[in-house]
């Protein structure tokens, strides 16, 4: 099938904060003690044992780790998301560029509405700009976005930006668990910004093959994000690798067959932007596929310099790759994962 859509001029822009992890879980022991409950030596043995070691991820970014330190409830956190959202956005564009046809904002954490990217088309007066909210899918919802984008400009929009916004301000010091310990010491902040256009105007990023996702049976209490009193509460089983695991190699099979490719040839010289869910998913993924170590030490990279920054994540790995100046042709496969449980992935092709 003739590709619709290509993915170029990848740009980001870093969190106010960085955190080096082993400072970070200090801090996180601090905070929880704050509570009244634990002391900081009790969660600092938790946090040894149950937090994502400094070996795993190096560092960290935030936009303000003391929203979540303070314990602020849902409508501090949504009112810095708008304010912050709004900026971040903003900079993406300079003060004379060309209004893209469509925008799309991609988030999982933070929800207001009108949404940053309408108050940017209001301030710039960009009449002709649609907007669309892809929000709260969770870390695959960048390939949900995507998918948007082709059906855009299938009809005529010849130019879509996909911004995502990432901000996880929704520590809470009460939830001592070891599953909330895992959740607390994995996620961070991300933001960039891509565009879609017509594939056989793009001179650099990736044409897009295919598309596709399945919701695994018996698994939705896997993971779960849900608006709470003191912001949105996550769960994340341990068995999510596992879940996803017995069912990847099948899922592979059926996107490189929409995509007209051969699933040993990806297999052995494909890459692989696998969303780093947790250390524990890249490898599960790597030894299910029996993939190189090379095929998938940009997620890994990501993983160790960033941590998860949900959506953001796997647009953050596309980037990467691409900087990397692959061979045109070179495929890369993208998987992710997210509530349902969902397995979403694509395959492209470098420009």
């Amino acid at each position: 099938m003739k590709p619709i859509i290509a993915l170029t001029g990848f740009e980001q822009r870093l969190p106010k904060q960085q955190f080096e992890q082993e400072l970070s879980l200090r801090r996180i022991a601090e905070v929880h003690s704050l509570n009244g409950d634990v002391t900081t030596e009790q969660m600092t043995v938790l946090l040894k044992r149950y937090g994502v070691k400094a070996e795993q991820i190096s560092r960290r970014y935030y936009e303000d780790i003391t929203i979540a330190e303070k314990g602020e409830g849902i409508l501090a956190r949504a009112e810095f998301f708008s304010q912050r959202g709004l900026e971040i956005v903003s900079s993406f564009y300079s003060d004379t560029a060309l209004a893209p046809d469509h925008l799309i904002h991609v988030t999982c954490t933070g929800y207001v509405s009108p949404s940053a990217v309408q108050h940017l088309v209001t301030d710039r007066s960009w009449r002709g700009t649609g907007v669309t909210h892809a929000y709260h899918m969770g870390c695959y919802a960048a390939l949900p976005a995507i998918r948007i984008a082709e059906g855009l400009v299938a009809s005529r929009n010849r130019h879509v930006d996909i911004i995502h916004t990432e901000m996880c301000l929704h520590m809470d010091r009460t939830q001592h668990s070891p599953e909330q310990l895992v959740v607390q010491s994995l996620f961070a902040d991300g933001h960039i910004k891509y565009s879609a256009v017509p594939a056989e105007a793009a001179q650099s990023g990736y044409r897009v093959l295919a598309v596709d996702e399945w919701i695994i049976p018996d698994t939705a209490g896997a993971m779960s994000w849900i608006t709470a009193d003191g912001g949105m509460k996550m769960t994340l089983s341990r068995h999510v690798p596992a879940h996803v695991a017995i069912h990847i190699r099948e899922f592979v099979l059926g996107l490189c067959r929409q995509a007209e490719i051969d699933l040993s040839n990806v297999l052995k010289r494909g890459l692989f932007a696998v969303h780093p869910g947790g250390p524990k998913i890249i490898d599960a993924i790597k030894e299910k596929l029996e993939l190189t170590e090379s095929q998938v030490a940009a997620s890994r990279r990501v993983l160790f310099e960033r941590g998860n920054m949900s959506s953001a994540t796997l647009p953050h790995i596309w980037q990467i790759i691409s900087d990397s100046k692959p061979a045109s042709g070179q495929h890369v496969i993208s998987l992710a994962f997210g509530p349902g449980l969902t397995v979403f992935g694509a395959v492209f092709e470098s420009i």
